[in-house]
């Protein structure tokens, strides 16, 4: 897997071609820094621009505008369509966001195209591998963004405001799962002066809660899983945390929820009476829409309203903000390629943890059967 011989690694970034989506997957800042390297960078016309980054930035940065297909590496926020793996060189590798836990059909069309897949969504959770944690740098988009939506959403204030009117109570604020969209909406929603409140199966992040100025709710549910991760919760777990959760959310204006567990199905964490119990005006934003969301009540991709209580549902909230989550994502997929660099040319070594973990596919030796 390198570079045509005699000539330098390219590396192709294509165009999103998902709707609504604005991100691109290397912004000029860091094509510099590959070029640096010795890479070549070839963008396609107008793949930053819903990014708000025009052609002319790219080239200054020292890549070339043109067909990015035909590179040797290309870098991709979205997964792959049909299409587009069709235009794939074989022998040539991908990174980005495949899906490989929800749509292994990208995984097999990659096989069947000798394409090297490697899915940022299997960088393990290990230290040195942070900075190639794409999940993580887009999750924070997300939190810092699902507290806005629901302070423009909510009917009362967010911070405590003493008027000569009088005093207005701060508006408390639920978040259900403690990762890393969690802990970012806690932080957000606590700057904004709203009393904070964090809840997860895993005890062992209770002082990450509490890091970020959040009070820590015990329900005396535990479920820790693998790789950082919580685990799916047993029937009976499931009952008993719903059951205490419900009391827990009534008493809130605003729920945030960003439960996930790989490959499954999301938790249903907010119950439909539970919503009824809420204060009219109140909001819940669920962030595990794409895997068929926390609240019994929520519709994927819509804003809705049921028992006088938002419930928003967004679907891709790190695409609202292209600016800065196309920067983080840039410096994640450098990040990884430039583990696999060797002299100017792509040479992964898949005894790495790193690697051997990210790669989902990988052609089979010239000649083996």
């Amino acid at each position: 897997m390198t570079s045509h011989e005699g000539d330098r690694l390219s590396v192709g970034v294509p165009r999103e071609t998902l709707p609504g989506e604005r991100r691109v997957a290397l912004v000029p800042a860091v094509v510099g820094r590959l070029c640096s390297r010795g890479v070549g960078v070839v963008v396609e016309p107008g793949a930053g621009a819903a990014a708000l980054i025009p052609d002319e930035e790219f080239t200054k940065a020292g890549a070339s505008t043109g067909d990015p297909w035909s590179a040797d590496v290309i870098v991709k926020v979205n997964p792959p369509d049909a299409a587009e793996i069709a235009r794939l060189r074989p022998g040539s590798a991908l990174i980005g966001f495949l899906a490989p836990l929800t749509d292994p059909d990208v995984a097999r069309r990659l096989r069947e195209a000798g394409v090297t897949g490697f899915a940022l969504e299997s960088v393990p959770r290990i230290s040195r591998a942070q900075s190639m944690d794409a999940l993580s740098s887009q999750a924070n988009v997300a939190g810092y963004r699902a507290v806005l939506l629901a302070a423009g959403e909510c009917t009362r204030f967010f911070p405590m405001l003493t008027t000569a009117a009088g005093t207005v109570k701060p508006a408390s604020v639920l978040v259900l799962g403690a990762g890393v969209a969690g802990l970012q909406a806690l932080a957000t929603a606590k700057r904004l002066g709203a009393r904070t409140t964090g809840y997860d199966v895993r005890p062992e992040v209770a002082d990450q809660v509490r890091s970020v100025g959040a009070k820590w709710l015990d329900l005396g549910v535990a479920a820790v899983g693998e790789g950082g991760y919580a685990r799916e919760l047993t029937a009976a777990e499931r009952a008993e945390q719903t059951q205490r959760l419900a009391a827990e959310i009534a008493g809130h204006d605003v729920v945030i929820t960003t439960a996930m567990v790989p490959g499954r199905p999301a938790p249903k964490l907010v119950p439909a009476d539970a919503v009824r119990r809420m204060r009219p005006g109140s909001v819940v934003v669920d962030l595990a829409g794409a895997a068929g969301g926390n609240c019994e009540l929520s519709e994927p991709g819509r804003t809705v309203v049921h028992h006088e209580v938002t419930i928003a549902c967004p679907l891709n909230l790190p695409a609202t903000m292209p600016e800065h989550a196309s920067e983080l994502f840039a410096r994640n997929v450098a990040a990884l390629l430039e583990l696999m660099l060797v002299e100017g040319r792509l040479a992964p070594d898949f005894s790495d943890e790193v690697i051997a973990a990210t790669c989902i596919t990988r052609p089979a030796p010239s000649g083996a059967p």
